[in-house]
């Protein structure tokens, strides 16, 4: 049988497989047509495409892509990206928010992925997430619980992390047990201490932990060395130096969905314990005889952006917190047609929708509602590209904090700080602690 192929399809045939023999790292990019990726409500957008093998274009590639809200439903279209690029109709938003382009090529039997997100007035996004009438008075009561147990601490120094400059410890601190049958037990929250070994006061942070059960060593010394106090933390209520494969065993079973865990009672939901234990592994940072007396600073991603927000709300004692692309913001995102926080317990399909009690308890820890009590100095980091804390939520709590901010924003970035952002962050700490003639 003979049959002919259309020219541009013999171009193809004829080019593609030279392009490919450069055998380099296959890059699908996009980005709005703005450098700053910033545009206005009612603005048009578009988002220009391009393949590249090792930096030199790919040409005739086949994409499918998808435009709209972040994390919202959106119809898939069909493209070829021609060797010069592609540009496309991203449309517009009529209400502050993220527009995000996402783009899926197949080359050389191999699927790549690529995407960019263009913010339309984000300064203007409002939380959707409402506020309890009792919200302080049943925070004020679980701190009241907590300073009522003994913290009952205890530390081992681990020899195999210290330095010549640093001592390491492992250090265990009793909490306040929540849950169900929380009267049966003691709760403690574990962590590594590492202090200066030289003899002096110093200032202390708190490092709080991203999502999932992991360990916490090894160990990074470099801020401690510097002439800080720190301890970092884990939630779970266990050891956080056994092995990776402990943990592991945890996340595949018993603590699987653990930020779902009695979401339908405000007193025995996960998070309860979790916030607490931040508030006392203050109480240690602050108790000890190293520390200067003044200087407390929370700091962490994700999750642990959460939680740093979060406990710098709740305690008075922390004079600066630096958080990363902050979970658990406008939770309730979903609900009103937008994209909610992580842990997404709201998103279509959610086995947590219709269920009020679920609902309600939400309120008393979304981050929404303590980012508006924060009174201290903040740095604040993330990037528009990140799909697991959708910015839109992030924006919704940040527009609530009236305290002085910082913002190191990588438009590009998704999940992860960036290098130029971690140099940013710890030069923000040293600095907001007064320590700047450290070494």
């Amino acid at each position: 049988m003979n049959f002919h192929l259309p020219p541009r399809f013999v171009i193809l045939w004829l080019l593609l497989p030279a392009a490919l023999l450069r055998g380099g790292e296959i890059k699908v990019s996009v980005a709005p047509d703005r450098d700053n990726w910033f545009y206005k409500t009612g603005e048009p957008v578009r988002f220009a495409i391009s393949v590249t093998d090792d930096g030199a274009p790919v040409k005739e590639v086949g994409i499918n892509y998808t435009i709209g809200p972040e994390k919202m439903p959106a119809s898939a279209k069909n493209a070829v990206v021609p060797e010069g690029g592609l540009v496309v109709d991203g449309g517009s938003l009529s209400a502050p928010g993220f527009l995000r382009c996402i783009v899926n090529a197949r080359v050389a039997g191999k699927n790549y992925k690529g995407l960019a997100t263009a913010a339309v007035s984000p300064d203007e996004i409002k939380p959707t997430q409402t506020e309890p009438k009792d919200f302080e008075l049943y925070w004020e009561g679980s701190k009241a619980e907590l300073a009522a147990i003994p913290m009952e601490a205890g530390r081992t120094l681990l020899p195999e992390y210290c330095t010549d400059a640093v001592n390491v410890y492992h250090v265990r601190i009793r909490t306040l047990a929540t849950g169900l049958m929380a009267h049966r037990y003691k709760a403690h929250v574990y962590g590594i201490l590492c202090e200066p070994k030289a003899p002096g006061k110093y200032p202390a942070v708190l490092r709080v932990p991203g999502a999932g059960i992991a360990p916490r060593v090894p160990v990074n010394t470099s801020l401690a060395a510097r002439g800080f106090i720190t301890l970092g933390i884990g939630i779970h209520g266990i050891p956080v130096n056994l092995p990776k494969d402990v943990y592991d065993d945890l996340d595949a079973g018993a603590l699987r969905d653990y930020r779902n865990l009695n979401l339908d009672n405000r007193d025995a939901y996960y998070y309860r314990r979790v916030y607490m234990g931040c508030v006392r592994a203050n109480d240690y940072l602050v108790s000890l005889p190293n520390f200067d007396g003044k200087n407390l600073i929370v700091s962490g991603g994700s999750q642990g952006g959460m939680l740093t927000i979060v406990t710098a709300a709740l305690d008075p004692r922390v004079t600066g917190l630096a958080a990363q692309f902050p979970a658990y913001c406008d939770v309730t995102g979903y609900l009103h047609g937008r994209a909610g926080g992580w842990p997404h317990m709201f998103e279509p399909g959610s086995p947590q929708l219709g269920n009020p009690a679920k609902l309600e308890t939400t309120a008393y820890y979304d981050v929404v509602n303590f980012a508006k009590r924060i009174a201290v100095p903040g740095h604040y980091a993330w990037g528009y590209n990140d799909e697991t804390c959708p910015p839109t939520s992030i924006y919704a709590a940040y527009n609530q904090i009236t305290a002085p901010k910082t913002l190191t924003l990588d438009v590009a970035a998704g999940h992860k700080t960036t290098p130029a952002q971690n140099t940013a962050i710890e030069e923000w700490i040293i600095k907001t602690a007064k320590a700047d003639s450290l070494p």
